[in-house]
């Protein structure tokens, strides 16, 4: 037998007793951190427009944080688009799901919007959208 191809081998079987659990522990934190990591992040979900209002749900992950939702309108037109103009408010974002109600009025038309939400000196999260007026 060639000796360098079991060099962790040992008869007393060593290696279950010393590398099986630090594997089993490093796999499980491994676990931990791909199950949590969809809960970590602000995101952005739906956006209709209403009456001169963009109703915006965002979902937040702290127990209460300040931020500020900015709105870039791009209006698309013969397969090209055009920043028309930008919308923001300021929100209070709590743990899970809010609703923030931006005002700003828009014609009817097709609209890519770009959606951000903000607290100061960062970025907590960017999406785009596409809606119908």
């Amino acid at each position: 037998m060639n000796n360098h191809l079991f060099l962790t081998w040992q008869s007393d079987h060593s290696f279950m007793s010393s590398g099986v659990p630090a594997i089993m522990a490093c796999s499980a934190v491994i676990i931990l951190i791909f199950l949590s990591a969809g809960c970590t992040s602000t995101t952005v979900g739906d956006v209709a427009y209403r009456n001169g209002t963009l109703d915006i749900t965002v979902t937040g992950t702290n127990d209460s944080e300040e931020a500020f939702v900015q709105v870039t309108v791009y209006e698309i037109r013969n397969l090209h688009q055009q920043e028309m103009t930008v919308f923001s408010a300021p929100a209070t974002l709590r743990r899970g799901e809010n609703k923030v109600l931006v005002p700003g009025m828009l014609p009817p038309g097709n609209y890519k919007l770009y959606v951000y939400v903000l607290k100061p000196g960062e970025r907590r999260t960017a999406t785009i959208r596409d809606i119908v007026v």
